[in-house]
């Protein structure tokens, strides 16, 4: 057997169940193209997932959001025609896109075929880097004495 499960054998990564499974997701989601689709940056921060679902109506389409991953689906109602040529697919569909862990889904657009969902990443505050300001001392007795005047102003 070839792929994921050969290049990292589950015997030989303890505790590692969860990641493994995240990699076995992705191998699958990679051979599957329907529907088409971009993931574009604009900031460090906002992202669009863009779907071509030509076809499809806005009630066809469902997008949802659990444990950190998105998941778009479309089924296509028939509308009773009869059609000599049919070359847009609207096949069912079922697409998966696990979000990192700060990335929040803001919103999702219908807009000439293209199915358009909004993403931030939203990391805490405390979680965020920050300067540290840096302070002037003329020896190194006055730091020693401001860090002795600190811990008795918090006991």
């Amino acid at each position: 057997m070839t792929g994921v499960r050969s290049l990292f054998p589950r015997a030989s990564f303890v505790g590692f169940d969860h990641f493994l499974a995240e990699v076995d997701m992705a191998a699958k989601q990679a051979k599957d193209n329907y529907p088409p689709h971009n993931v574009v940056r604009y900031s460090d921060v906002d992202y669009h997932i863009e779907l071509a679902v030509a076809g499809f109506s806005q009630n066809e389409l469902n997008v949802d959001v659990k444990d950190r991953t998105l998941t778009v689906t479309g089924e296509h109602q028939t509308r009773g025609r009869d059609f000599i040529h049919r070359g847009i697919s609207t096949k069912k569909f079922k697409r998966v896109f696990r979000l990192s862990e700060y990335t929040k889904v803001v919103g999702a657009d219908l807009v000439d075929g293209i199915l358009v969902i909004k993403l931030k990443v939203v990391v805490p505050e405390d979680q965020r880097p920050r300067s540290i300001e840096i302070k002037k001392h003329d020896n190194y007795e006055e730091i020693i004495n401001e860090n002795t005047s600190e811990k008795t102003a918090t006991s």
